[in-house]
């Protein structure tokens, strides 16, 4: 099933017609600083969790109907079954090219290609697995709610199961940049750190409170969510704890990084996406189909993807990230030559030149511009400007 981003000239005709098909999808709409868009499809049930795959799309897990997704970032979605998934919840991409996740009602770790095949792993000692992600070791350690124990499994499949003081109900999980996985523990409101050797150790601080999601931060600390307390906590590889509240941050969930360096994280509680830059400063952004949001990852074409679980859909936002170019093709050509621009950031473009000169764009996606080349350029640089700001290439196209 494809669902297209849709234009504002054209949203009201497209939607008609999509109603028609049985899909649903909310326009772009901007909200302070960008643009968000909703993918909702009848093969999306209930996703709680996202990661980027080795292929460049969005894969997903749908709990309500034990199945995996896979959306392209142009919003065609796929939906994959296969023995073993039951209550799929956690997922990430894994050294070896595949997406693994958390199989939290039947206490065990599947893994599926790109291509669409699944396998399925039990190991003594699984138990209720809710969070995944790859270790600095190659293999994808998790977390086992059921146990208040932290798993690992090699990409061939051998389960290892640590337990230590001060793991309890373990959540998210993350490599730290000390080469130590990090995790939060829920049950006891602390963050934890376990070696390659099983070493645990516990952090506790002020602020912290039914803690979740966590990720490796670019200032060299991690960054977490609470929501106990509707804050965002930070915490030193020495374990030093700051708490930063602010408005709209409400229950929060899922928490990644930007490629732009700030942190984004789901505000499942008042259905909107917050940002907080290293500083502590903190934006938030609602838009049309954000609902109990949950997971959050960066794109690779810039944007922030996440999980609506309320409302069964998939939801984008890309909040003043600028463009870039990063090649096009052809790069020569006489006037009316047409001329695919590719990079990331590039939808809403409001204006193409050639060396100065103005060209009239045929299509625009996030990924890639269609012009041509105008009559009475010459040879120069392209340059695209979008709300976000201008970007020119750096190699130049030759006018013949």
């Amino acid at each position: 099933m494809v669902i297209r981003r849709l234009s504002y000239l054209f949203a009201v005709l497209t939607v008609v017609a999509l109603l028609v098909l049985g899909v649903a999808i909310t326009p772009a709409v901007a909200s302070r600083a960008g643009k968000v868009t909703n993918y909702s499809a009848a093969s999306i049930a209930g996703p709680p969790w996202i990661a980027v795959g080795s292929d460049g799309n969005l894969w997903f897990t749908n709990q309500r109907t034990n199945s995996i997704g896979r959306i392209t970032l142009t919003g065609h979605v796929t939906k994959y079954t296969g023995r073993g998934i039951s209550g799929p919840d956690g997922i990430a991409a894994g050294s070896d090219g595949a997406l693994w996740f958390c199989n939290e009602r039947n206490n065990s770790i599947g893994r599926i290609t790109t291509t669409g095949h699944v396998s399925n792993y039990t190991g003594r000692g699984i138990s209720a697995p809710d969070e995944i992600a790859p270790g600095p070791d190659g293999a994808l350690w998790f977390s086992n709610v059921g146990k208040s124990a932290i798993g690992r499994i090699t990409t061939a499949g051998r389960v290892t199961i640590f337990t230590g003081h001060g793991i309890n109900q373990p959540k998210g999980l993350t490599t730290g940049p000390d080469g130590a996985v990090w995790f939060t523990n829920e049950g006891n409101a602390s963050i934890g750190r376990i070696n390659g050797a099983g070493n645990v150790k516990t952090f506790t601080g002020k602020g912290i409170d039914i803690p979740f999601g966590i990720v490796d931060g670019p200032d060299g600390a991690l960054w977490f969510t609470n929501r106990g307390n509707s804050s965002i906590g930070r915490i030193t590889t020495t374990g030093h704890v700051t708490n930063y509240r602010g408005p709209g941050v409400s229950n929060p969930d899922g928490i990644a990084v930007s490629s732009g360096g700030a942190l984004w994280f789901a505000n499942h509680g008042n259905d909107s996406i917050g940002r907080i830059k290293t500083n502590g400063r903190i934006t938030n952004y609602t838009g049309p189909g954000i609902k109990g949001p949950d997971g959050i990852v960066a794109g690779p074409d810039g944007a922030m993807w996440f999980t609506n679980q309320s409302n069964s859909s998939i939801g984008r936002i890309t909040t003043a990230v600028t463009p870039q170019i990063s090649g096009f093709t052809p790069t020569s050509g006489a006037p009316g030559t047409t001329v695919t621009i590719s990079g990331i950031n590039l939808s809403t473009a409001s204006n193409v030149t050639f060396a100065g000169t103005t060209a009239t764009i045929s299509s625009d996606t996030t990924t890639t511009i269609v012009t041509a080349v105008p009559t009475g350029a010459s040879s120069g640089h392209i340059s695209v400007t979008t709300p976000a700001g201008t970007t020119t290439s750096s190699q130049t196209f030759t006018v013949r």
